[in-house]
């Protein structure tokens, strides 16, 4: 492969890798908890855009529960866009490991 080549090539990649960001900021991932009793919805790029609580799952009295299942949703919101991402990105660099991509 030449140079002329590589560079298109990697030309190409940039604008793959641009176009699936874009395509991964706008898409919605939604972590929940205890039979949606929590839910959360969060952008691939790992920008929450809501958090709805059932009535339900709201005690006074005990705080902490409800504290736990917001961080539980939280944490099965971020593995869900971090397993997204990392799908969307392998297919752009052809499974290489780029160092802050992924």
């Amino acid at each position: 492969m030449n140079q002329t080549q590589l560079l298109a090539q990697v030309k190409k990649m940039q604008t793959d890798m641009a176009r699936a960001q874009e395509e991964l900021a706008s898409t919605v991932v939604t972590g929940t908890v205890a039979g949606g009793s929590v839910t959360i919805e969060m952008t691939c790029d790992q920008r929450v855009k809501s958090v709805k609580i059932a009535k339900e799952a709201i005690d006074p009295e005990d705080a902490e529960t409800l504290e736990d299942l917001v961080t539980v949703a939280i944490n099965d919101a971020l593995q869900k866009a971090n397993d997204t991402s990392q799908k969307r990105m392998a297919s752009v660099t052809g499974g290489m490991r780029i160092p802050g991509l992924m």
